[in-house]
């Protein structure tokens, strides 16, 4: 855990970071012109209570809820296009399964384009209980950690991040299981750098790590290392990054 808030801090210039002399595979922080400012001087004062003071609720609770629900919805919808634009690996499947799909939105998208596909918008019951019809689109209830219906191709959009490394291991042996020989997992999801890095898209990742953290128990964005160990531990043969816009990579887990 603290390793990942020092990470973001040092993704943001606030904290130096570098990695071991012994294998380079250890972080290790310290302070720099930024961080000092935080840490109690000879006075025994900081900034540390400034930035408590402006992100207290008072601040925050009257439009919080509204700003977060529509930066939601932007960037669901600005995310969805770009894969559309950019990912060409739906155009030979003919029936795809999307986990934890919701209300079936993403594909409907996805369908509209590709006509030729059968789309499985799969959820928990209560979630599709409500779900509008599309064309081309059938709703299925169950358990995404019990069993996942088959398919030529398994979209998981923005899932992995939310769970532990043990449930993303059932999740995709699941997936595995479900997929032809030559069939494949399309991931979506943040990946972090193996060190920290200042960019925008490097922030806002080490941001987005942190607050699933806060979130979700076991949750965290995750380096390609990372989820190529996932990969390989649930079954598969390989995977491929194939394309990056925002601060997203669509990824394939391939059987």
């Amino acid at each position: 855990m603290l390793d990942r808030i020092l990470g973001l801090l040092a993704s943001y210039g606030i904290v130096e970071c570098s990695l071991d002399d012994v294998d380079g595979s250890h972080r290790l922080y310290g302070l720099n012109d930024v961080s000092k400012y935080f840490v109690p001087n000879q006075d025994g004062v900081s900034l540390g209570p400034v930035l408590a003071l402006i992100q207290d609720e008072a601040f925050l609770d009257s439009w919080f809820n509204e700003v977060f629900s529509t930066a939601m919805y932007n960037h669901t919808t600005l995310v969805l296009q770009k894969i559309l634009e950019a990912y060409k690996g739906f155009e030979h499947i003919k029936q795809l399964v999307d986990v934890g799909g919701s209300l079936g939105n993403t594909l409907k998208a996805i369908t509209s384009k590709y006509p030729h596909i059968k789309g499985i918008n799969f959820d928990l019951p209560h979630v599709i209980q409500h779900s509008p019809e599309y064309p081309g689109v059938k709703h299925v209830g169950g358990d995404m950690f019990q069993s996942v219906p088959n398919g030529d191709a398994i979209l998981i959009k923005w899932i992995l991040h939310d769970w532990s490394d043990e449930h993303c291991l059932k999740l995709l042996k699941n997936c595995y299981k479900s997929i032809p020989e030559g069939g494949k997992v399309i991931v979506v999801e943040s990946v972090l750098p193996e060190l920290p890095e200042t960019s925008t898209h490097s922030k806002i990742n080490s941001l987005a790590d942190v607050l699933v953290m806060t979130q979700y128990p076991g949750g965290k964005e995750r380096t390609k290392h990372e989820f190529t160990t996932l990969a390989t531990e649930a079954g598969f043969s390989g995977i491929r990054f194939v394309c990056f816009f925002y601060n997203l990579w669509v990824m394939e887990f391939y059987k």
